[in-house]
């Protein structure tokens, strides 16, 4: 699943808007609404997201024959 869809998902959850959070990051609904149909987001626009959203980013490698979490 894309982070694009992850982002939808999560403004159903919250019950927000794309042109509200585009509102709360700072920036235009269309330029948000490009972000999300290329799925082109940085690590810094998900951060952003997150916390306009009540909710932590987290990205991490995971070794396949660990487990472990980098």
């Amino acid at each position: 699943m894309g982070l694009a869809k992850k982002v939808r998902i999560l403004l159903i959850e919250r019950g927000m808007t794309q042109v509200k959070l585009a509102a709360k990051l700072g920036i235009t609904p269309a330029t948000l609404n490009d972000k999300l149909v290329r799925d082109n987001l940085s690590e810094r626009d998900l951060v952003k997201i997150a916390d306009a959203l009540d909710c932590d980013f987290e990205a991490c490698f995971v070794l396949r024959d660990t487990g472990k979490r980098i």
